[in-house]
């Protein structure tokens, strides 16, 4: 593991160099105001210098003080940013990135109980024991280090800080069911990505902070949970250090951990440390587990609410004054012998066990000749693995480093160049985007040593940038996949009492938005969540939308019973009525064909008295609308309102929607049969019928109307404007029955409209009624029909034919054509002729011969 940058001559335990200088403690549980205090004191002084636990640490920190002093007077120096302004005088560092060498009046290492960390122990022991300010010196951690710090350090004043607030468990609760302004605890990438998942999906989202992520990522986060963007926080032990926020509730998602060696459970003081970030100043906060998070172990509850911890037994120590006259001297100085009791030599870290490694290589000894080569060669063992790929990965690229310096001195632009080459890539999931940034800051730490690499400043901005840029690509990502920002701030609106309306709004294209989030719109009165929205997110938008639509929906439905009838529209293919293209209703059989039943279509929004108002403007709406449609209905009604004869006839056409079965009418007068004539109302022999009744509008909405009269669904319509249609099969006798209802007849090969049959069928009665007479040559045209299919057609219409036939071999000349014959004789029979052809000529004798009817056609040619 990384040791410091610079080294400075060890202290015996109990000794101290500037004995004038006080050396103090501020120790106890979290929120006790010590980092705030620390910062206090060393302000005060001429120039201070204060080491923290994290990166993330030293950096807000450092824009804490540079809003105090300016940015002139503070530097920031971590292992991979260093920010060191000519007249400095205050420090922001990362405790391995002290510059123990720089006097200072103020000195002050934060989170000191590390000292008996595995991994980074050693590093905080040597602060503990080597680190003093000229004018005053300050330890800040948890009190389980005071018996050790007594022993040690011979004078030193500890002051015990009570936590400012209140610390209690709550027990288990399931993640569903935590409360607003929660953190969850997980120990692994994957549990974090888990339960960040189902966060997101029961209440609209999360932050996620790591230690595998960049501070700008982690800043980010952070924010997003601090400006309540999000209510919920996801995260692994790093928020234990140091990271201040306004968390009400810990939820540990687990209770064990690796710790770089081995699976163990939390200990005590561990798990205080996390719990501790609920609550801060003088709010109290609460903890508890939740997920499959087994009970706390007896006792642990009662320990971390009364903060009582066993004393440390011991701190992790390494020699830190090393000697760098050949590297196997440099090697036995860091494994020398502990001089304390109280100190255990520190487990061979990941910079020693790299020292091991090129101490076998013959090529890197042979480099490493003479106290400079030697130091660099440890300056080089101390590169962060941030990658974790492998140990054998990172000591190639070690390799490659101590190779390069120590022959050409210089690290070169283009070998530099080179390391960065793909780690600029923005794409990718979040798992690629880490990799990317964890390599960025290892070339970051490599481009801050001081006379590394050629043109230093430049790839410090440039990694900088890569690294910021990767960043807010992951904090991107993140947000993405963790965050519906519009979920989580209505799950926070919901939450509140009933009391405290929803802000809502809807504009006139039905358009709903509540607290300034779109999650719909209106449909009609039907609410329909925005597509984009998750399934698992629909039945909070739909509660957000209910209750939207308590002051909403009123001012919708007014809007609808003062809109036009222009708004409103009759689909005639399924009985649909939609305002502004959404249905709001629809047709049912009623009394009769023309006067159906409106039903309002069921929206979960409409009370009762809405919904009788909402039925009362579509009603209307019907009425008017199939009165404007079947208009000559409604006009021959009240026409014939004084001819009882009349009156009867009409009715039975308005009950049967234009088109009645009528095979006989009663004896009328020539007044009546003018009226009728006036009215357009005609008869055939099998229907009485209103020729105004087939217009392509009203024969769609008469469609309709007899489907919802007799429950079937009535064969298609011809396409608008056609007199005939082609019949691939006979119908049956419904069918055939319910083609006559709209107007319809079957005629052979054809389907032809009902008027246009009648009046064909009494034209060519009339035509030859003086005898046999040729088709007219316009006849086909007129029904719609091929030549060939028009005897077909005629017969199917009753029209008697002779069809045509050919002469016998023996008789010269074309076929006989086909021939309307007259009808049969009637007793009274109107004269009326459609045509008038010319008369035989004399001296044909033969009246059917061939020579008789093209003279006859002669007339028409």
């Amino acid at each position: 593991m990384k040791a410091s940058a610079r080294q400075s001559p060890a202290r015996s335990p109990g000794q101290d160099s500037t004995p004038d200088a006080p050396v103090r403690a501020i120790l106890g549980p979290t929120n006790t105001g010590k980092t705030h205090l620390a910062l206090e004191r060393m302000l005060a002084h001429a120039s201070g210098m204060i080491g923290f636990p994290l990166r993330l640490l030293a950096r807000e920190n450092y824009e804490r003080m540079v809003r105090l002093k300016g940015v002139r007077a503070v530097a920031l120096i971590t292992g991979e940013e260093k920010i060191v302004p000519p007249q400095a005088r205050w420090f922001s560092c990362t405790v391995e990135a002290m510059p123990m060498d720089r006097p200072v009046d103020f000195m002050a290492v934060d989170e000191i109980q590390l000292c008996a960390d595995p991994e980074r122990g050693h590093i905080f022991t040597d602060r503990l024991l080597n680190a003093r300010g000229q004018a005053e010196t300050l330890f800040l951690g948890a009190d389980t280090i005071a018996p050790l710090m007594k022993t040690l350090i011979k004078g030193v004043e500890i002051e015990t800080r009570p936590r400012l607030s209140n610390l209690t468990c709550t027990g288990h609760n399931r993640l569903s069911r935590l409360p607003a302004r929660s953190a969850i605890v997980a120990f692994s990438v994957g549990e974090v990505y888990a339960i960040a998942e189902l966060i997101r999906r029961k209440r609209g989202g999360c932050a996620v902070v790591m230690g595998q992520l960049s501070p700008r990522t982690r800043n980010a986060q952070v924010a997003l949970y601090q400006n309540r963007e999000v209510d919920y926080l996801v995260a692994t032990d790093a928020i234990g250090m140091g990271l201040n926020m306004d968390i009400h509730h810990v939820a540990f998602a687990g209770l064990a951990k690796f710790d770089g060696q081995q699976h163990r459970l939390l200990r005590p003081a561990e798990v205080a440390q996390i719990a501790g970030r609920a609550g801060r100043g003088a709010r109290d906060g609460t903890f508890g587990t939740t997920g499959e998070c087994p009970p706390f172990p007896d006792g642990l509850v009662d320990a971390v609410e009364e903060h009582r911890f066993d004393p440390l037994p011991f701190l992790w120590w390494r020699n830190s004054t090393l000697d760098f006259s050949s590297v196997d001297a440099l090697y036995a100085s860091l494994c020398a012998k502990s001089p304390h009791p109280s100190l255990r030599p520190a487990e061979p870290a990941t910079d020693l066990l790299m020292l091991h490694t090129f101490l076998r290589d013959s090529t890197l000894r042979a480099l490493a000749q003479g106290r400079e080569k030697t130091r660099l060669l440890w300056e080089v063992c101390q590169i962060p693995d941030f990658r974790k790929l492998g140990e054998d990965s990172h000591i190639r690229q070690c390799e490659q480093i101590f190779t390069l310096l120590a022959r050409k001195g210089r690290l070169p632009a283009d070998w530099f160049k080179a390391r960065l080459h793909g780690l600029d890539q923005t794409q990718g999931d979040m798992e690629a985007l880490m990799q990317r940034l964890m390599g960025i800051r290892i070339w970051s730490y490599v481009a801050a040593r001081p006379g590394w690499v050629e043109q230093a400043e430049e790839w410090q901005r440039h990694t900088r940038m890569l690294e910021d840029t990767l960043s807010d690509a992951l904090h991107e990502r993140l947000t993405t996949r963790f965050v519906d920002r519009r979920a989580a701030s209505l799950a926070r609106r919901l939450e509140e009492a009933d009391s405290k309306p929803l802000l809502s709004a809807m504009n006139r294209a039905g358009e709903i938005s509540v607290e300034g989030h779109p999650v719909g719109r209106m449909h009609g009165f039907a609410f329909q969540p925005d597509p984009e929205t998750a399934q698992a997110d629909q039945p909070l938008i739909l509660r957000a939308a209910r209750r939207a639509a308590r002051s909403e929906l009123p001012r919708l439905v007014a809007r609808f019973l003062h809109a036009p009838d222009t708004e409103l529209e009759l689909d005639t293919q399924n009985g649909h009525i939609l305002w502004q293209e959404a249905q709001v209703g629809l047709l049912r059989p009623g009394p009769n064909v023309v006067t159906p039943i409106v039903h309002v279509r069921d929206a979960e929004f409409l009370d009762s008295s809405q919904k009788d108002k909402v039925h009362q403007r579509l009603a209307a709406f019907i009425q008017a609308h199939i009165r404007h449609d079947l208009a000559p209905l409604y006009e021959a009604e009240a026409a014939v309102a004084e001819h009882p004869a009349l009156r009867g006839l009409v009715h039975i056409l308005m009950e049967h929607g234009g088109v009645a079965p009528c095979p006989v009418l009663p004896p009328l007068s020539r007044a009546q049969q003018a009226l009728l004539s006036r009215l357009h109302i005609q008869h055939d022999t099998t229907a009485l019928f209103c020729t105004r009744l087939f217009r392509p509008q009203a024969m769609a909405l008469r469609r309709l109307l007899l489907g919802l009269a007799h429950g079937q669904d009535m064969p298609a319509l011809p396409p608008a404007g056609t007199v005939s249609t082609p019949l691939p099969a006979p119908p049956d006798r419904p069918q055939r029955q319910a083609l006559l209802a709209m107007g319809w007849v079957c005629a052979g090969p054809a389907l032809l409209r009902l008027d246009i049959a009648t009046t064909i069928r009494q034209e060519l009665r009339d035509y030859a009624r003086q005898g046999p007479r040729p088709l007219p040559v316009a006849l086909p045209s007129r029904l719609g029909v091929s030549k060939k299919n028009l005897p077909s057609v005629l017969l199917a219409l009753g029209v008697p034919l002779r069809l045509a036939t050919s002469l016998p071999r023996t008789q010269p000349g074309p076929p006989a054509p086909c021939m309307i014959l007259p009808p049969p004789p009637v007793k009274k029979q109107k004269k009326a002729r459609a045509f008038t052809p010319d008369r035989p000529k004399p001296g044909i004798r033969t009246q059917d011969s061939p020579f008789a009817i093209l003279a006859s056609l002669r007339g028409h040619l």
